[in-house]
């Protein structure tokens, strides 16, 4: 694990209710300012991997998985804080398995690319979907933001732990709002890691998130969300109001067709009336429920 200590980041290992750290000094564990415990050059996400996910949105099944990328300051540590922009209101959790690259992996093939991981660890894939609109698919402002990753709070290394044998579960406020197994994947972690390396390089240390499965919704400021995989540990963070100015320029925030689509799986005819103000009294209450 990696936490600050004294102005500057340090390893360490949890031992008991103590962090032993990489000096021979020790943290109190519940003390701890926590931090991601990787130093990637890139992280790279994947869309769609979960038929979950495909059934939820009646989406039909892509010939294969398509990615984006997310820069390393969206790195947040356990127990950090997720902000949500004042006047927005669909900031997403998505829980997902997290793959930390061990060798560089170039033109690897699916049966090699597990033994180039160094492990493994829970993730959550924020969104903020009241910017989908001005990112047209590239995810820089929706996926993008500061401390859009908790990730952690330990690395589990590659051979403590079966990619192809898991399950996840997020849990908001101690209610299980997401769980599936690796069996619910299109494609797994291997496949995805041979997929990427054929164009990119990837470096030790980087980030793989292997995508989520159904039932991503909004949180609000003061919910507690956490992600859990088995064998992995549990990374658990608050939500909490940001006071910020996205007024003066560039894209406002705007609920478009695409944000109720994403945000809350409503099919897309809907979520088009809705905007357009073409929407059901009941349509628009159990939004606005979801949303709070």
């Amino acid at each position: 694990m990696r936490i600050h200590r004294d102005g500057r980041p340090v390893w360490g290992e949890r031992i008991g209710e103590t962090i032993l750290c990489e000096d021979g000094r020790t943290v109190p564990e519940a003390a701890a300012y926590y931090l991601a415990p990787v130093t990637p050059t890139k992280i790279i996400a994947v869309h769609l991997t979960y038929r979950s996910r495909l059934v939820e949105y009646a989406a039909r099944i892509p010939a294969y998985p398509s990615y984006f990328m997310k820069p390393p300051s969206t790195l947040n540590g356990h127990r950090g804080e997720i902000r949500r922009p004042r006047g927005t209101r669909f900031l997403n959790y998505e829980g997902e398995l997290a793959v930390i690259v061990g060798r560089r992996m170039h033109g690897v093939g699916v049966q090699d690319a597990l033994s180039h991981v160094a492990g493994y660890a829970p993730a959550n894939d924020v969104g903020l979907h009241d910017f989908r609109h001005a990112d047209r698919g590239a995810m820089f402002r929706v996926k993008g933001q500061d401390g859009f990753l908790p990730l952690g709070p330990t690395i589990t290394p590659a051979d403590q732990f079966d990619p192809t044998d898991f399950t996840l579960t997020t849990i908001l406020n101690g209610t299980v709002v997401q769980q599936s197994t690796a069996a619910d994947l299109l494609w797994g972690v291997a496949y995805q890691l041979a997929d990427i390396c054929r164009l990119i390089t990837l470096e030790p240390g980087d980030v793989i998130l292997t995508g989520t499965p159904a039932n991503s919704r909004p949180m609000a400021p003061g919910d507690v969300v956490a992600v859990e995989i088995s064998g992995l540990g549990r990374i658990e963070n608050t939500v909490v109001d940001w006071e910020v100015d996205l007024d003066t320029v560039g894209d406002r925030p705007e609920v478009s067709a695409n944000t109720l689509h994403v945000a809350l799986a409503i099919p897309e005819e809907e979520a088009e009336r809705i905007t357009r103000g073409e929407a059901t009294t009941d349509t628009e209450t159990s939004t606005e429920e979801e949303t709070g």
